[in-house]
């Protein structure tokens, strides 16, 4: 029997370099155990630090087949996990209770397609193996509910007259202030109210061990948006914006006002980057070309993704059922997988909160 070199296998799993953060698995801190017994057998525990389902298959074949070849070794058997933490916010402010970070998705205005990304990107972290939550913030025209298919009218339940349960849609956990109101009651509200509204909603819902809560701020960057950045713990913003200069110019706003609040701006995703005509395939920028890049480049901050302008990512939408769960193999599904993936693995960088909740871990892969 061939005395198996730790060495060897150690050399063989930093083979692997993680496809978001650039690092192998010991750099990154996620590997937990490497065993190799008398008979060649080889055991490893691999734990990565951002929802990551969709890659672990591919990372247990590398490794597995890394380890593979080394001299004596007669079986591999690699378990893929993720543990996600709780990340610190602005100003050291308290933590909502239930959840461990709070991920914005904001726009510097209106129609550049923010609430069909947060939708999507709260699905796809969940389908990456995350307990993940939505709220509605965009208090002038709540939509999360029918994108999520909750029946109008439907309310949440209540708790001691003080607490919402959240409702459960595709999974997540959600609540908006539609869910409250009726879809015909004006929200002719001052900025103050609004704020409030918000915060309530926030902190007197019962979110139940959320890794992430998305929140679906309202577009702008105005008063409202700035009390919510100031007031929501929040560990970091996505901000959504088109190709044309317009929304470019308004999201560099966006970017510029999570910046004055002290919260780190996670990247920016480009919707209606390319045009796909539904008759033919054929492509075309309709909105210009590269202004996500453009932006990201100018305040040193990632382009997470472009999506497509296609009318199938609407009407899955509008009819309560988004693409990453209507077609889950599609290419706009695996387009909002790797942004969730990105999202996940740019917050595992930044500084741990302790005083955060206990973390969560998961084992995805065998």
């Amino acid at each position: 029997m061939t005395q198996i070199s730790e060495q060897a296998l150690q050399t063989a799993v930093r083979q692997y370099r993680d496809p978001y953060l650039n690092k192998d698995l010991y750099e990154l801190g996620a590997v937990k155990s490497l065993n190799a017994d008398e008979s060649g057998n080889v055991t490893l525990m691999v734990e990565l630090p951002y929802p990551s389902k969709g890659i672990a298959g591919a990372l247990n074949q590398l490794v597995g087949n890394a380890l593979e070849d080394v001299d004596g070794v007669e079986s591999v058997d690699v378990h893929v996990g993720q543990k996600i933490h709780s990340y610190k916010v602005q100003k050291d402010l308290p933590s909502v209770p239930g959840v461990k970070n709070i991920i914005a998705v904001a726009s510097g205005k209106g129609g550049v397609g923010k609430s069909t990304t947060a939708v999507n990107l709260a699905l796809a972290l969940q389908a990456e193996g995350a307990r993940v939550g939505i709220l509605d913030a965009d208090i002038y025209g709540p939509s999360i509910g029918m994108m999520l298919g909750v029946p109008e009218g439907k309310r949440p339940d209540t708790r001691e007259n003080k607490y919402f349960v959240p409702m459960d849609a595709h999974g997540l956990q959600a609540n908006s202030m539609a869910f409250v109101v009726t879809e015909k009651t004006p929200m002719v509200w001052r900025g103050p109210m609004v704020s409030g509204a918000v915060m309530q909603l926030l902190q007197q819902t019962l979110w139940n061990e959320l890794d992430y809560l998305i929140v679906d701020m309202p577009p702008g960057t105005g008063d409202i948006q700035l009390t919510l950045a100031q007031k929501v713990p929040v560990t970091g913003a996505v901000i959504v914006t088109t190709p044309q200069d317009i929304a470019l110019l308004d999201g560099k706003k966006g970017i510029e006002m999570f910046r004055k609040v002290d919260i780190p701006v996670l990247g920016v995703v480009e919707n209606m980057s390319v045009h796909i005509c539904s008759n033919c395939g054929h492509e075309e920028p309709l909105f210009g070309h590269g202004g996500g890049e453009r932006i990201a480049e100018e305040y040193d901050t990632t382009l997470l993704g472009q999506l497509p302008l296609h009318m199938t990512i609407r009407e899955q939408t509008d009819g309560g059922t988004p693409s990453v769960i209507a077609e889950p193999d599609s290419e706009v599904a695996r387009r909002y997988r790797d942004i969730a993936r990105r999202v996940g693995a740019e917050l595992s960088t930044r500084e741990r909160n302790l005083s955060g909740s206990i973390s969560s871990v998961s084992v995805t892969e065998h």
